[in-house]
């Protein structure tokens, strides 16, 4: 039987952030996709997870959804048989960039929700392609669709988020860490530093693609992530 996939979507974005991956691997797979809505934290997202999810999954998830699935991984190893982690961040927020979303979390409560997404993955966090504009409407969409009151939570979330070098060190899980080659919120050199943690971590960088590869990029996302499912798993 195939191993069944739980997408974990990242900042204000809903199960469209994987829907090009949704179809093409759906077709071998089942397939879940858990917003990282229910709760406060990442801790309380992770919980949310492993209540809604089988004995054992793959986890896929991408930024805020990636943290929630190293926090999932931090509790039940055990019930993860492999993992990809797109575009996230492997330490606890740094003073600095907490500060930034203090900035945007004052735009949200003022009804500028837009600006704050606009902040939030900015243009220049994308490979300057023909359909980027494409994919910065779907983001302000998706963003819209879930409201001010999640964007609060998620952003909170993400500034209290556990650092989670010792689980990356000490889980013996398969790995599939992504990266877009030209993210400037999560560079490449970043997304490194967790493939090295990792003992089975293994990196993939994906060409004329930022933050978002799997809307930038949905091809060479389906089909990297398809490899790696093929892949033989590890002993632990």
């Amino acid at each position: 039987m195939s191993e069944p996939l739980v997408f974990l979507p990242g900042m204000m974005a809903d199960a469209r952030l994987f829907l090009p991956q949704l179809v093409t691997l759906g077709t071998k797979h089942s397939v879940q996709v858990i917003l990282p809505v229910q709760g406060e934290s990442v801790e309380e997202y992770s919980q949310f997870v492993l209540d809604q999810t089988p004995a054992k999954f793959v986890l896929i998830g991408q930024g805020l959804g990636g943290a929630v699935a190293l926090d999932v991984l931090r509790r039940s190893a055990e019930r993860v048989l492999r993992v990809v982690l797109i575009a996230t961040p492997p330490l606890s927020e740094s003073p600095q960039v907490a500060a930034e979303r203090e900035m945007r979390i004052v735009a949200a409560r003022s009804g500028r929700l837009g600006e704050a997404m606009d902040n939030e993955v900015p243009a220049d966090a994308l490979a300057d392609t023909e359909w980027r504009s494409d994919v910065l409407a779907l983001v302000r969409d998706m963003a819209f669709g879930l409201g001010e009151g999640v964007y609060l939570r998620q952003t909170r979330a993400m500034q209290r988020r556990p650092d989670q070098q010792k689980t990356m060190r000490r889980i013996k899980v398969p790995a599939l860490i992504m990266a877009g080659k030209v993210d400037s919120l999560l560079p490449v050199k970043r997304q490194e530093f967790t493939a090295g943690l990792m003992p089975y971590g293994k990196m993939c960088v994906i060409p004329e693609a930022g933050h978002l590869p799997s809307l930038e990029q949905p091809e060479a996302v389906s089909q990297a992530i398809e490899t790696f499912l093929n892949g033989s798993l590890l002993l632990r």
